[in-house]
């Protein structure tokens, strides 16, 4: 493999002029990762490489941006059409499955039943399928026959930055089951990963290589996806990955229509995009891919889609189900008794602007309301600066409060352990499952303190952090987890929790794909706890407005399968918000969102 000049690549000039061997594109959902990838495959492809693209996505819809089968094993297959180009769609739950076993395995008749069932628990995270997935990166970064094959491997969802750091830990892989109780990490016992710590310093090595690996962060020049793209930034070069490059994806370019709308959309890009953070305005490049008026599927789409081309034709017609509005939900919520209202979904889709909106909503009819958040720009107190008297505005500081349950941890679980397991747990603590157990007891407090007022939650735990917790309280396996600590306020919410009538959990999610099929895993991931939405919210539809502009009316158009989608998957009739000229900030904003 080696690094050379590309020429002629129509919208990605920064990122294609001169491609690294490995090109890692990170993204949330949503925001054209996998399109971008895609056409960046294409046409590294046309112009002679050969290129292997790989996706580990759980929500992986690889095979569907190139318009082919679904591929029915993790080997290599040719993309129809484009010589020279191959991908493999991992299947990230099926390695996290073995990855499971080959942990729990050992396991199996030595401990109780329930304790096992704990440990499988406790490995069916994020973290562990970050980790599973991870070890084909490895295989593939340290391949022999692939970089003796391919010129180019391009990676559809990078790893974070928690995983990274945990596997470079210098020390503590082996042993450390057998010398400390505390050996269980999120991703499983340490022995688990010490097999495989040479492939891991290798990996890591061609990671940290300017001239092997570019990260290619993906965005939208919309403030929240650029602040996702800059923590991402700023996780990663600590650990060396500096080679970045920004991709601002969907940028409404052409505004001629006189829409107010399509004007609208793009003044508030233009915003953005002018206020870009400083971790991304030091990228070594900055690509802008204008929004298309259809997403591309398919290879001619995507070719088309480098150079620009999308064709619009006449306006098509847009069909918008019969849905509620948000009021229709507020009117249903006010006329039952107070209740715990958790809105959840991945990041940008709006969860705590439809949290905001509800909870206020509710105090207009003059019931006691609490709206707590974990919003760390404190945007619900930008959106509320002077709420009425009945609606009580809480912020809980993920930051504060994960420091102070590592500390509590470190000095309990990490009282009399050595150096090197002191580190590994400490670094154990930094994971995504530790913010989310440590805000999940502050949320407890929030419910504990609020008896007889609606309270709603914006950015709730996962379910995968419930059952994680409520196994907790019968088999103590995890340092975060397992202290001599009880939490009566925790223990009253899962009452809370079980039931439908004293809780009612709103799925956001945006009317595209990938949102879509996230909210969809979420659902089945609250399912293991036995939790189920109340309903689902398609946010910041197109197709709920009345633009006029051929590439917005285009996509508002394209809207309509996945608000099918949403509206079958929903248990009651799901809500639609239309996109808003104004953001959605101030009371009178936020009274207009719910109509």
């Amino acid at each position: 493999m080696a690094s050379t000049t590309l020429n002629g690549v129509g919208l990605l000039p920064g990122l294609l002029a001169a491609p690294t061997p490995y090109l890692f594109f990170t993204g949330k959902g949503g925001v054209g990762k996998t399109s971008c990838a895609a056409a960046s495959a294409i046409a590294l492809a046309d112009a002679g490489r050969r290129v292997l693209i790989v996706s580990t996505d759980p929500a992986s819809n690889l095979a569907e941006v190139f318009a082919m089968p679904e591929p029915t094993s993790s080997t290599p297959v040719p993309v129809p059409g484009v010589p020279g180009l191959d991908m493999v769609d991992i299947d990230p739950s099926a390695a996290a499955a073995h990855y499971r076993e080959r942990v729990v395995g050992p396991y199996r008749g030595l401990l109780p039943a329930d304790a096992v069932a704990s440990i499988e628990e406790e490995l069916s995270g994020s973290c562990t399928v970050e980790v599973a997935a991870f070890n084909e990166f490895v295989t593939l970064l340290t391949s022999e026959d692939v970089s003796h094959t391919y010129d180019h491997v391009i990676f559809d969802t990078a790893p974070t930055g928690h995983t990274l750091r945990l596997l470079a830990l210098p020390a503590a892989w082996t042993g450390f089951l057998e010398a400390n109780t505390a050996g269980i990490t999120c991703v499983g016992p340490v022995s688990a990963l010490g097999h495989a710590q040479e492939a891991y310093a290798a990996s890591l090595a061609a990671l940290r290589d300017a001239d092997l690996t570019t990260v290619v962060l993906v965005a939208r020049a919309e403030r929240s996806s650029l602040s996702e793209a800059a923590r991402a930034s700023r996780e990663l070069a600590p650990l060396g990955m500096t080679s970045q490059r920004l991709i601002l994806n969907g940028v409404l370019t052409d505004t001629a229509s006189g829409d107010p709308v399509a004007r609208a959309r793009h003044d508030r890009e233009s915003v953005a995009m002018e206020a870009l953070p400083t971790e991304l305005s030091q990228a070594a490049s900055v690509d802008t891919v204008p929004l298309l008026a259809r997403a591309p599927m398919g290879v001619a789409a995507l070719r088309a889609a480098l150079v620009g081309a999308s064709a619009t034709d006449s306006p098509p017609a847009v069909a918008v189900p019969d849905l509620d509005a948000l009021r229709d939900l507020v009117a249903e919520l006010a006329q039952g008794e107070p209740c715990i209202v958790m809105t959840m979904g991945k990041g940008g889709v709006g969860k705590t602007t439809i949290a905001a909106a509800l909870a206020l909503a509710l105090a207009d009819r003059g019931l006691p309301v609490t709206l707590s958040t974990t919003d760390p720009a404190a945007h619900v107190h930008d959106a509320l600066p002077d709420p009425p008297e009945n609606l009580r505005v809480t912020r809980i500081d993920p930051a504060a409060e994960t420091a102070a349950w590592t500390e509590h941890v470190l000095a309990t679980a990490g009282s009399g352990i050595d150096d090197d397991a002191y580190d590994l747990l400490a670094e154990d603590l930094r994971s995504p499952c530790t913010e989310e157990v440590a805000v999940f007891h502050a949320f407890a407090r929030t419910v504990a303190d609020a008896s007889g007022r609606f309270v709603v939650i914006d950015t709730a735990p996962t379910g995968h952090t419930l059952l994680l917790l409520d196994s907790s309280r019968d088999f103590a396996r995890r340092a975060a987890t397992s202290c001599d600590h009880t939490d009566d306020a925790a223990s009253t919410l899962f009452a809370s929790l079980a039931n439908p009538h004293r809780t009612r959990i709103i799925l956001v999610a945006l009317p595209e794909a990938t949102p879509v099929h996230e909210a969809s895993s979420l659902q089945a991931d609250l399912a293991r706890a036995n939790l189920h939405p109340w309903t689902w919210v398609a946010n910041a539809s197109l197709a709920a407005t009345a633009t006029t502009d051929p590439v917005l009316r285009a996509r508002a158009a394209d809207e309509g399968r996945w608000l099918a989608q949403i509206a079958a998957a929903s248990p009651r009739r799901a809500a639609v918000v239309p996109w808003l000229a104004d953001d959605p900030t101030g009371a009178l904003a936020l009274r207009r969102l719910v109509g």
